[in-house]
């Protein structure tokens, strides 16, 4: 079975292909227009399609849109109320609709060749919990979806046994955990459905003094439910301009909703073992991006294993679609790792350094000469293998640095130009990060944290929270055996075993995804040191 998945209504388009159950290839369609979260998520955007993405996927396979079995769309109208009637404030809604029911016209359209007749439309939250369930090394497990919203509802609560899903809880709009996180956002000046994550590192900087006014409007109801609407923002701290500096309140707002969050997602996830009764526990939608409530879940929950999506955002439901559909044909595969997206041959990464007339050199261990300028406290665009599914650098896309200096984290927020209290994160073999960090380990992903432990916060301060706590990723040398060498050869010169990593773009833009992106943002910005592939361009060199 040859099944191309689509995710296009809301935001993050996406296309997946999966074939005989196994993932092949994955991409987001912002890496190809270079447009942040690939559009907005308006109803008058709702026809655009990930078609560059999907062509990509198509191509990877060498197969023809006619040669396809089915595709998946994540979205399926008919399942849908009027917004009105969810009690959503949306009197455009209408549009979306009409554009998901015309969706298989449109593939067509897009993809020629395609039978429109092979396009099936999959209930959002069940393309959700199959990104997770099917997609994790565990095949009988327990699933959780919360987001902003499906069709109807907000949330699935399930399990996966012998590669079926059965149901056992969802939540009806309008109460939605992923609406209220996205409302305080725009409350507090960043953008919505993007700059989310922005709340969960402002909250670190607060106290949560505002949590018995927000309990009153969100908290669990019991039956695997939860109340999460009609919260008035603005009676607990001020709206908060664009470019204005965050205050006291501001914090301590975000503070009260990330604890209010992890409250509920507590009972939930309570509650779905109770019924549910097993070990591991698999997690998709927006809100499981939310690391720090993750990461709560793990050290207080029931389960034994905590597994979430990397792709968790709606870019994952293009693979949960596909894999929902192959597992009515057998049992799909674990997806095989996060690095689902483009990829180039040495020879082609040299035509581009040859096209661009940078001086380069080709060094005998890339990343010897990586662990060398980073001693040396340089900042280096580490671009490798096939780019990640997913919004987190992990080890094919990222800026890497020196986790020994504290002000290297301001200087990578100045690299990127984003706000100063933005973290970045530990890159960690896995074999040493239980001597650094307590939490949820391995952490291949970067989906949880860890508390730092006290001797090395001094020692790795870039990347300690102001709470005491980072977001690890780990990394396992038979999976990422150049990642695992670079570690090895930095902590031979520096005696840490930490390389700071964080995404390789700038503020607004997606992440690098093909080489002329990271030619331009080696251009643009004060780095260092870019390690294409095999390659490596000095900033000395090509701008002197």
């Amino acid at each position: 079975m040859r099944i191309l998945g689509i995710n296009a209504l809301f935001h993050d388009p996406a296309a997946a292909l999966v074939i005989d159950g196994h993932t092949v290839a994955a991409a987001e369609e912002e890496r190809f227009s270079r447009r942040k979260h690939g559009k907005r998520p308006l109803p008058f955007s709702a026809w655009e399609l990930p078609e560059q993405s999907a062509r990509w996927c198509l191509r990877q396979a060498g197969i023809q849109p006619r040669e396809l079995d089915a595709v998946a769309y994540s979205f399926d109208p008919k399942l849908a109320r009027p917004a009105a009637e969810m009690g959503l404030d949306d009197p455009w809604d209408p549009l979306r609709l009409e554009y998901a029911a015309r969706a298989p016209g449109f593939l067509a359209e897009a993809l020629p060749g395609l039978d429109p007749d092979r396009v099936v439309f999959v209930p959002h939250h069940v393309a959700h919990a199959a990104s997770a369930g099917p997609a994790s090394p565990h095949p009988d497990n327990d699933v959780l979806v919360l987001d902003g919203r499906g069709e109807s509802a907000s949330h699935l609560a399930g399990r996966y046994r012998d590669g079926k899903l059965d149901t056992l809880a969802t939540q009806a709009l309008p109460d939605s955990l992923g609406l209220v996180y996205e409302e305080l956002t725009a409350h507090l000046g960043f953008l919505r459905s993007s700059d989310e994550y922005k709340v969960m590192a402002l909250a670190s900087y607060g106290t949560p003094r505002f949590l018995p006014q927000l309990r009153q409007h969100v908290h669990a109801t019991g039956h695997g439910g939860f109340r999460a609407h009609g919260v008035d923002w603005a009676a607990l701290a001020p709206p908060r301009a664009k470019d204005e500096r965050w205050s006291r309140d501001h914090a301590d707002l975000a503070a009260g909703a990330q604890a209010v969050l992890e409250e509920v997602l507590l009972e939930l996830v309570h509650w779905l073992h109770g019924e549910a009764g097993g070990d591991t526990l698999t997690m998709a939608g927006g809100v499981a991006l939310n690391c720090v409530a993750n990461s709560k879940i793990a050290a207080r929950g029931p389960y034994d294993n905590v597994w979430v999506q990397p792709a968790a955002g709606d870019a994952g439901t293009a693979l949960g679609g596909a894999l929902h559909l192959a597992g009515n044909d057998g049992t799909p595969q674990p997806m095989p790792g996060p690095d689902l997206g483009r990829g180039w041959s040495e020879e082609e990464l040299r035509a581009w350094l040859e096209r661009a007339a940078v001086p380069y050199e080709r060094p005998g261990d890339i990343a010897e000469t990586v662990a060398e300028e980073l001693a040396r406290d340089g900042i280096v665009a580490w671009f490798q293998g096939r780019s990640e599914y997913g919004p987190r650098a992990l080890g094919h896309r990222s800026l890497l640095a020196h986790p020994g200096r504290a002000e290297n984290l301001e200087r990578l927020n100045h690299v990127k130009g984003r706000e100063e209290f933005r973290p970045v994160a530990p890159m960690v073999a896995a074999d040493r990060a239980h001597e650094l960090f307590a939490g949820p380990l391995p952490s291949p992903h970067m989906l949880f944290v860890h508390e730092v432990a006290d001797e090395w916060r001094e020692r790795i301060p870039a990347v300690v929270h102001v709470d005491g706590t980072a977001r690890v990723q780990t990394v396992d040398e038979r999976d990422e055996p150049l990642v695992a060498r670079m570690l090895a050869a930095f902590e031979r010169r520096t005696g840490l075993p930490v390389v700071v990593n964080t995404s390789l773009n700038t503020a607004g833009r997606p992440m690098v995804d093909d080489p002329r992106d990271a030619l331009e943002c080696f251009g643009s910005a004060p780095v260092d040191l870019l390690a294409l592939g095999p390659f490596a361009v000095r900033r000395g060199r090509a701008f002197a």
